[in-house]
């Protein structure tokens, strides 16, 4: 177990409980404030203040056993704790401390066979993500202590045993995960069964050596569905001002060349004419759905200020060029998901400002949390504020009439446009009930329509069935970047278990609808975070195609373009790269050709096939039907030498199912004993698929290479 793990839980009745752990900062020299910041409370820089005393600067909080990232805020500076144990980066540029909180059972090494099981790290509930049904089958999941049981099976009456297989795991726990068939006709009641050494210990609804039944009634029980369309596609996002100016009648003053350097306040001209005159372009791509960044009437350039949710802002075009882009994208297979802005508003939102001239008498006050009056629009403004910036008032949700208006946003633009869906900014920091209500207006608009929340961590309690569909899956892109990264600290091994961590964290109907991004508007582009070099950059974007979940590209990705931390990620569509000759657009269109014709790369469940940190090796298979040959098996060489990589596919796929290498890399064999060799350049990787999942490269641009087989 790492050093830095400390003990700082107890243990009661067999379940963990919260504990308080106390932060420390000493000043070098004298500050003003300092304040703690983290997973634990949201990032809210003002949320928790520390006190002074004695010269250190301290806070008790109570945290239950788990993983948290935080920061010391001093002075408004942000800054890791000197005293911290641990740090890592985030997959932004950033570095934050690192506090794991072990359960107090823990105190002893965990073994598979002393006949000693952690109760504090078992659990399991009849809801997602423990229980959940999707394609015929029902899933259950129970978490324990890594290596500290032998095996686990789950005991259903009537029916049987079926031992559960380990499918991820990380400092405190390990999930172990079984599937059957139901047809939610008939009750169900279970239990599981651990075995460590020589004992075994029954595991129920009353926790460890009980062995009182889970049940559930098939007549209740309502499976989470999620839009189908969306992990069949692979989505392209678009910061409008930057993507193409294609009317300069609406452009704004003082609009800058389309190559200069971006600030936080410059425009670049784009607008909704520039995105239809690349129609052609996104269609050539394969994607099948554009997600805008903000699109409303706003005050700055990203437009997260909304002043009016139901007009288009005039720089970018007008409501009705707005509707005729979504139906003229809809004609060629593409939908358009929109970003909604439902936490803050502009201070020049028709309520706030009507607050801000009429004081007390407004009839808006109850729209915002205003803490005095008149309104200072200022720095430490009198009202609640997203991250205390005074652009930025915060929406009080629990004001019906403000709601009610919120709500009203989603209906009107499914009048007046074909919007597919909405990802959801901040989300995290708007209260669920008015998610469960945006859920249910949206979903009565269509129920195929798509709802997507922004949560850079842990999103399970936002994805049980009643409010999201899915989220922006980032620590899918913390595992990429921690292997391909410039600075290659990642080993292989460590890719697979984030990979299959971020998967296993939701429902199986939720990570195959998750956003995979390695960039967006809000991180460093994907070669710069791979230090300029082109090939990490590439077999990143393999790994995004290929894992399960829909991939993303963040404009521009596709072409090689370069950019660090926000605002230097929002440079203007470099257009003159976007030839048949630019490897980076090759590489892409074909990784999109490949996920398109195979359906398994669509939909099909991730497999890790096995990793070998000493090579810098890592296989995976995808598979939906490997009967029917719906398989994809990946391979991945992040050396810098040329590797010879064997695996088996004996338990996955019948000996005479061929694949071919839909890259075009070297022949693959299988061995007598049912393996693969298969030899991979540096910094490659091989994607084998079917006959039938091929795609010709001269549609391409590509002359034709001997396909491996197998």
């Amino acid at each position: 177990m790492n050093s830095f793990l400390a003990v700082l839980a107890c243990v009661f009745s067999g379940v963990a409980q919260e504990v308080r752990h106390t932060f420390t900062f000493v000043p070098p020299k004298p500050v003003h404030q300092v304040t703690i910041a983290g997973t634990f409370n949201g990032w809210d820089k003002n949320a928790t203040p520390l006190r002074l005393s004695g010269g250190a600067w301290s806070i008790s909080l109570p945290l239950r056993p788990g993983k948290y990232r935080y920061k010391f805020v001093v002075d408004d500076q942000w800054i890791t704790d000197p005293k911290a144990q641990a740090n890592e980066g985030d997959g932004n540029g950033n570095v934050n401390s690192v506090l794991v909180i072990v359960p107090g059972d823990y105190d002893r090494p965990a073994s598979p066979n002393d006949g000693v099981v952690a109760a504090s790290a078992l659990e399991h509930a009849t809801e997602i993500p423990y229980f959940n049904f999707d394609r015929g089958h029902l899933t259950l999941s129970l978490r324990t202590r890594p290596n500290d049981v032998a095996d686990v099976k789950v005991v259903v009456k009537g029916v049987g045993s079926f031992p559960m297989q380990g499918t991820d795991i990380d400092d405190l726990y390990r999930r172990y995960t079984v599937s059957i068939p139901w047809d939610r006709k008939r009750d169900l009641s279970y239990h599981f069964e651990l075995r460590d050494g020589r004992k075994t210990f029954p595991f129920g609804k009353n926790g460890l050596n009980d062995s009182a039944d889970y049940r559930v009634e098939a007549k209740k029980f309502k499976p989470f569905e999620v839009p189908p369309w969306v992990e069949k596609g692979v989505i392209y996002q678009i910061f409008p001002d930057r993507f193409a100016n294609g009317d300069t009648k609406n452009d704004p003053r003082n609009v800058q060349p389309w190559n200069a350097t971006p600030t936080y306040s410059n425009r670049f001209g784009g607008d909704i004419a520039g995105i239809r005159q690349h129609l052609d372009y996104l269609e050539g791509l394969g994607v099948k759905t554009l997600y805008l960044n903000p699109i409303f009437l706003a005050g700055s350039n990203h437009r997260y200020d909304t002043i009016d949710y139901l007009k288009v802002d005039p720089e970018i075009g007008t409501n009705e060029e707005f509707g005729q882009l979504t139906r003229e994208l809809k004609s060629r297979g593409i939908r358009t998901v929109l970003d909604g802005v439902f936490n803050h508003t502009s201070t020049k939102f028709f309520a706030f400002d009507d607050v801000v001239r009429n004081g007390a008498a407004s009839k808006y006050t109850g729209w915002y949390g205003f803490k005095s009056f008149p309104v200072k629009i200022q720095e430490n403004p009198n009202y609640v504020a997203w991250f205390n910036f005074p652009s930025m008032p915060k929406v009080n949700h629990s004001n019906p009439a403000f709601r009610r208006y919120l709500l009203d946003v989603p209906v009107y633009w499914a009048k007046h446009a074909d919007v597919a869906g909405w990802r959801l900014d901040v989300a995290n920091e708007v209260p669920m009930d008015f998610w469960r209500d945006f859920r249910r207006t949206v979903k009565s608009i269509n129920p195929q329509n798509w709802i997507l929340g922004e949560e850079w961590g842990d999103a399970t309690r936002w994805l049980q069935g009643d409010q999201w569909d899915s989220v922006m899956d980032y620590p899918f892109r913390g595992a990429v970047l921690n292997f391909v990264g410039k600075d290659g600290s990642g080993k292989p091994s460590d890719l697979m278990n984030g990979l299959m961590a971020a998967y296993s964290r939701y429902a199986p109907q939720v990570s195959r609808n998750a956003m995979n991004l390695i960039g967006s508007h809000d991180t460093p582009r994907i070669l710069t975070m791979c230090g300029e070099d082109k090939d990490l950059a590439k077999l990143a974007a393999s790994i995004q195609f290929t894992w399960a979940g829909t991939p993303s590209i963040y404009y521009g990705d596709e072409l090689g373009m370069s950019g660090g931390k926000d605002p230097e990620n929002r440079r203007g569509m470099e257009w003159a790269k976007a030839t048949d000759r630019n490897e980076f657009l090759t590489h892409y269109r074909r990784l999109i050709a490949i996920r398109n014709a195979n359906p398994a790369l669509q939909s099909g469940d991730p497999v890790p096939l096995g990793s070998n940190d000493a090579n810098g090796t890592a296989t995976y298979a995808r598979v939906l039907d490997a009967d029917k040959g719906q398989i994809a098996v990946i391979a991945l060489n992040r050396s810098d030498r040329p590797q010879q990589i064997v695996f088996s596919l004996d338990r996955l796929i019948h000996r005479r199912l061929k694949l071919v290498d839909a890259l075009g890399g070297e022949a693959a064999t299988l061995s007598p004993q049912g393996q693969i060799r298969l030899s991979l350049a540096p910094k490659s990787a091989a994607i084998l698929v079917p006959p039938s999942g091929l795609i010709r490269h001269s549609r391409l641009g590509r002359g034709s290479r001997r396909p491996a087989s197998v």
